[in-house]
Formats: C-alpha cells, structure tokens, sequence
C-alpha cells in the first residue's frame, strides 16, 4: 500500500515482508536445506495463514543447544563420509552446514569437492629421513619436533605456524577458511591444528567463531537480534507466520529482523520506519511553516508580530512576510503592518497558487502523518509501560495478592493472562496505525472497514487494560479477603477473552487484505451490520452507529448467518448464543 503522502519522502524502502505464534510443536529434518533469505508473504493463501496460527513453527536455541546440533551434524557427516571430524567440520563451514548439501555434492564429485574445500588425500610435498627441515617463512633450519604441517607438507616452524595464526584469528571470523601459507597451496588448516599450536586466546576466539558460523553461515537459524540476547532461532519455513518469541521475551519477525509487527508486512514496516527516521518530514515542516528569505533563502518561521519581516545577520534584509517583496515599498498605501493589499491582488490574479498549494499540501501531510505517528508512539509507549507493570505483577503483586485474597497464586494466572493479553494487543495496535498510515485515501470502503474494526478493538483494549490496572488496585489495596474478588475474575477473564477476540479479527482481516470488503463498497460478510458504520477519523478513534444499539435486522446478513454485538464473531445461522463469548444472539 502505498500514501499519497509518498511524494513529499526524500527517500521510499523496497518492499520487504509478516504475529501470533502458538504453542504446538513442528517436527522437521535437521538436514533441509531451504532457502531462507527473505521471503515474499504474498505468496501464502489465507487458509494457510489461518491453519498455521496454531503452530510454533521455530526452535529457541541456548548455546548448549547449538554446540550439541553442531556436534551432531560433525558426527553424521564425519561417519558418512568416513573422514575425519577436523574434515568435516571444514566442509560443513564450506556448505553452510547442511549436512544435505555436503552427501549430495560429495558423492555427486568427491574429487571436485576436495579440490575446492582444499582436503587433500595425500601430501604434495615429501621429506627425506632428515634430522632439519627449513621453514618455509623464515627460512631457518629446525628440527623436526619444531616444524608442523598441513595436510599438503609444507614445513613451517611452530613459531611462525602461531603468527600466523594469531594474524588471521585477529583479522576476524575469515580464519575459519584458513589455508596453508604457501602462496602456491590450498591446503585446508582445520580446527586440529589450531588447537595444536595456537595460544590459549586464540583457541578460544576461533571456536567461538567457529559456534558462531553455525547461526550465521546457516540459513535456518539466526541470532535474536535483542541487545545483550544470546539465543538463536531456528525457523522451519512455509508456515506463512514470521513472528518469533525468544526466551529472552523479545519479539521479532524472523523475515527482517525488526520487531514483531504482525498483521503488518515488512514492506510497510520498513518504509515507516525510514519515514519516521528519514529527513522528509523535517523538509515538509519547513515548507509548511517556513518562507524562504527573498534574498539569501534561508527560511524564516513567523510565529507572531506584524508583516514587516527582518532576516538574521548578515543578511538583514527586510521584508514582507506575504508578497515577500522589499519593505520600503510598503507602507499606509499596502495595508500598514498586518495587511498587504499586493499580496491579496497578486493572489486574486493567480501568481501565489502554486506556492500556496504546495504549502497546504506540505501542512496536510505534515498533519497526517503526525496524527499517526503519535498514535503509534504512544501504544509503544504503553506496551512499555504494560512490559513494567506485568514484570511488578508476576515478582511483587501475586504473591502480595495471593495473601490478602487467602487464594494460591495458581488461581491468580488470570491477571497474568490478562496482562499478557495487553502486551501483545498493544503492539498489533501500534502496527496498526502505520497499516492505516499507508491504506490509500480512495478505497473509502476498506478504510471504514479497517477503522471500524480497529476502533473496536482499541476500545475493547482500554477497557481491559483499564480493569487490569486501576480495578485490581482496590484488591491490592485491602486489608482483609474482598468478596467480590470472583466477580472481579470472571469480569477480567470475560475481558480477556473479548480483547482477545476483537484482536483476532482485526488480525485476521488485515492478513487478507480487508478482502471481506467487496467492490461495491460493502462488506461481503455481515453486510448490513458494516454499512452504518460512522466515521472515527483517521487511525478511528469512534464506533459504528449502529455496533451497540442496532436489532436484528443490522446484524443479519443474506443467508441468515449474524454478527455479535459484543465481540464482533461471524456466527451460523442457527446459533442461539455466540460461540466466541456466547452472550445470547
């Protein structure tokens, strides 16, 4: 989707890509070798969007875990190819540690394989029974207990052997593809040798470089990208849901690595994120408020006071502010100092209209875009401050709580829920306002649509969050068990539920692309209930005129299926009660 506001952008991103994850377990083959560079979410149908937000479709992985699958594939490519584990560790590096990838091209053309890895069968270099050998760096003699060698037999004494080691392992992960320091020779220098000769540090950096590959040189696994984070994720592909949760409670979208932000795609995450950092919106603020100074151009901004405008030194031309013309040749004649009688004929006979158009359509875009952007800042702000209170809940209040209610503090996982459920709509909705940012002004349809369902959903959000937060205070607060804590669960739980459910529609809606809105301007499900919808402004701040009030008639569509009033669910046609919060039809 795309803003008319656009044109005012110094610069646009390329399209990139797709947050609810659930909890059961994927089983997948460590040996796929998919491609998982960046993945175009058009591609999936919404059947398996839908099917697939039931699934927990990545591994969490802690450095035990790595270091054992590490280990694992070592192991299995080590016993296949009957070669030795220093050896297959190099080939591994080399094919991006996919074990499928190394059998296939291994039997395909063993000879070729060595060749480019640089695994040599045999030496190309042979020593005589001599006592000394000559390094190949220094060129000193030294006997044969100070001279290593690679596979290839180029001798080079230990002390050199380690410089150059301690060279490479100091220039970066590049000495994982370490090769003989002959000119001439590809020979492989495999973790063995590293081991062998290399300094304590440098061991230590090169198998952390080594654990490290194995996340970055794998396209099925990478590094959580929260600061200080040490996990990794491993993603299994074709579930259609990008969002991923990592032990450290970050959420992040596996496809670009910016925080969760579904239903949004990463095209337009990444285009509102260069927005929000880009320069653009400084230069529409100057054209709106600012006039450039007829005779050095710098722009001056009139906050108050008459016309007569004077520039900063040196330029200290004076002015008027709105024919822009000298000073001096103002006066009583031109309307004094707050009129300018040439500006307003110049403006009758045409001259100021294009200045002024691209001034007001300077200010409108300037005014757009600020509506939204506070919006999205301050659901960032308050899933911030949600992240905070539910981190106080679950270490102080509960227990606190479970005290004063005389309750366990496992009948207390409601209030965690709840501010779970918090967290997370908080940040749907912030998305949501770069979403209607960047919906087209001219499908009014989808627009209402969209507004309408987000202005539900915001409003069933502040009605939990409101419970959540000040209700439960009165219980905190109190000396003695309260009676009405129960009415207070069920209330909170109901809450819950409902936020969750106008959340999932909203979701679900806007992965399909508001497609319920058919082209003639209506919505293909529910129809009736969707047409009185009343406008709420851009990001929709108000309700449907008839969402609360309205008889059966407005929630029935053609073939006799209705809408709820409470929760907004699509239910069947013989339905007495809603099957989400079954309040009764």
């Amino acid at each position: 989707m795309d803003s008319e506001d656009d044109m005012h952008d110094a610069n646009d991103a390329e399209s990139l890509e797709d947050y609810y994850s659930g909890d059961t377990g994927v089983d997948y083959s460590d040996d796929d070798a998919a491609d998982y560079e960046f993945i175009d979410n058009d591609s999936d149908d919404s059947d398996d969007i839908v099917t697939s937000r039931q699934q927990k479709n990545y591994v969490v992985l802690k450095e035990a875990d790595i270091c054992q699958r590490q280990e694992d594939d070592i192991t299995t490519v080590s016993t296949v190819l009957s070669i030795p584990r220093v050896d297959a560790c190099i080939l591994l590096r080399q094919y991006h540690w996919s074990v499928s990838n190394v059998h296939e091209a291994w039997f395909a053309d063993e000879d070729g394989v060595r060749k480019t890895v640089g695994l040599l069968e045999r030496p190309v270099v042979q020593f005589s029974k001599a006592k000394e050998l000559n390094c190949g760096i220094c060129f000193e003699s030294y006997p044969l207990d100070r001279i290593s060698t690679a596979a290839c037999g180029h001798p080079f004494c230990n002390a050199c052997w380690r410089a150059y080691m301690s060279t490479s392992i100091d220039g970066g992960p590049g000495c994982l593809m370490l090769r003989c320091p002959d000119p001439s020779c590809g020979a492989a220098v495999g973790q063995g040798m590293i081991n062998l000769l290399a300094s304590d540090d440098n061991k230590e950096k090169y198998a952390r470089y080594l654990q490290r590959s194995y996340i970055e040189d794998n396209r099925k696994t990478k590094w959580c990208p929260a600061p200080g984070c040490e996990y990794a994720v491993e993603f299994v592909v074709g579930s259609g849901v990008y969002d991923v949760a990592c032990l450290c409670s970050y959420g992040f979208c596996w496809n670009c690595t910016e925080e969760a932000h579904r239903p949004v795609d990463c095209g337009t995450v990444a285009k509102w994120i260069l927005k929000n950092s880009a320069e653009s919106e400084n230069m529409n603020w100057i054209l709106a408020n600012s006039k450039p100074c007829p005779k050095c151009k710098r722009p001056i901004e009139k906050n108050q006071g008459c016309m007569h405008m004077t520039c900063t030194p040196p330029c200290k031309f004076e002015f008027c502010w709105l024919c822009l013309g000298v000073w001096s040749d103002h006066g009583e004649r031109t309307g004094g100092f707050y009129a300018c009688n040439r500006y307003e004929t110049a403006k009758q006979e045409g001259a100021y209209d294009e200045t002024e158009r691209r001034r007001e359509m300077a200010k409108n875009s300037l005014e757009r875009y600020t509506h939204y952007y506070e919006r999205w800042a301050t659901n960032q702000s308050s899933r911030q401050k949600a992240l905070a209170d539910l981190h106080q809940m679950q270490t102080v209040h509960l227990e606190k709580l479970s005290d004063k209610q005389s309750q366990p503090e496992s009948q207390l996982k409601f209030i965690t829920e709840a501010w779970l459920q918090i967290v997370e709509c908080r940040r749907v909705l912030k998305w949501t306002y770069a979403y209607g940012y960047y919906l087209p002004e001219l499908e009014r349809a989808k627009r209402q649509f969209f507004e309408y369902l987000q202005g539900e959903a915001e409003a069933g959000l502040e009605r939990l969050h409101q419970c959540a937060e000040k209700d439960l205070q009165n219980y905190l607060t109190s000396d003695a068990p309260s009676k009405d804590f129960n009415d207070f669960r069920t209330k909170l739980a109901g809450l819950t539920s409902v936020t969750r459910n106008y959340f999932e529609n909203l979701v679900r809606a806007l992965e399909n692309g508001l497609s319920d809105v058919d082209s003639q301007g209506g919505c293909s499900r529910a129809a009736s209930s969707k047409s009185g919808l009343a406008g709420k402004g851009k990001g929709g701040k108000g309700k449907a005129a008839s969402s609360r009030t309205g008889g059966p008639s407005r929630n029935l569509d053609d073939s006799g299926s209705w809408y709820c009033n409470h929760c907004t669910c699509f239910n069947a046609k013989s339905a007495t009660t809603c099957e989400m919060c079954h309040q009764r039809r």
